[in-house]
């Protein structure tokens, strides 16, 4: 699933590529990507200029004219691609916004979840999944106190607590597996188990290491790309994630997976302990 750094790193391309473009219409080839009446989504967007391109979390948020937004979820394998209309539809492709100008936004979506909907612009902090989001993880946004307080209340396994989205936004599997490792915490450790050096010290990772992959366009696993279709390149400063049975860069311990919450999660057995 693409996470902050990479969903920020398409909102980024979006904005050089179609910022300022009119929609002329939209054609839903798989309506159900879509909530709410797929022909009112698809009437409602025609015509509309785009204002601006936010992100907030892992959601994608296109402000349009007319006091408009389109909210959409990339969930696993979403992507958006900017193609001259005469270009062929490439497969997987679900979702298709014809611009001004002879142009396409094409949405695609090899599993088909991803989510969009249509909401005035002044309630686009209020839909259901953006409206439980903690704060973005920047200096300026994500306290560390508060972090360390919120912790204090959780029993659940610090790993599944960082999943949850309410501690803080946009981090997802890969990322929290990389600094629970920087700060030599065990993913099963319940949350509330962090003394506040150790929560400062995670706060202080999380905020580093989703600024270092943004910067790097993201994380290339599988199949995530950018506007332009460029690959992340972040893979290559992995320390943890997806390193099964490879010695710690640490210690020399060989790289463990679990599952904990359901996902799949590396970590050292020497140098992260269950406190």
């Amino acid at each position: 699933m693409p996470e902050l750094p990479e969903v920020e790193t398409v909102r980024r391309g979006l904005e050089k590529m179609v910022l300022g473009a009119t929609i002329e219409h939209v054609e839903a080839l798989y309506p159900k990507i879509i909530n709410g009446d797929p022909k009112k989504f698809c009437c409602l967007l025609k015509e509309r200029r785009i204002l601006s391109i936010d992100r907030r979390g892992k959601y994608l948020i296109f402000n349009l004219s007319g006091e408009l937004s389109l909210i959409s979820h990339l969930r696993m394998e979403g992507k958006y691609f900017v193609k001259l209309s005469s270009d062929p539809l490439e497969k997987h492709t679900h979702i298709v916004f014809s611009l001004q100008g002879g142009r396409q936004l094409r949405y695609n979506d090899v599993r088909k979840f991803g989510r969009m909907e249509l909401v005035p612009t002044s309630h686009k902090y209020e839909v259901p999944g953006i409206k439980k989001l903690g704060p973005e993880p920047t200096s300026a946004s994500f306290d560390a106190v508060a972090f360390y307080q919120h912790l204090n209340k959780k029993k659940k396994a610090i790993k599944t607590a960082l999943l949850d989205q309410t501690l803080v936004a946009g981090l997802g599997n890969i990322y929290a597996d990389e600094v629970l490792w920087l700060s030599h915490i065990h993913p099963e450790t319940p949350a509330c188990h962090l003394d506040k050096e150790e929560a400062v010290q995670l706060h202080d990772y999380i905020i580093m290491e989703l600024a270092k992959a943004t910067k790097a366009g993201g994380t290339t696993i599988r199949t995530y790309t950018d506007a332009f279709q460029h690959l992340g390149s972040f893979q290559f400063d992995l320390h943890v994630y997806g390193k099964k049975g490879k010695p710690c860069e640490r210690c020399g311990a060989s790289i463990e997976k679990i599952v904990v919450g359901q996902r799949g999660t590396h970590f050292c057995p020497v140098c992260q302990k269950v406190k």
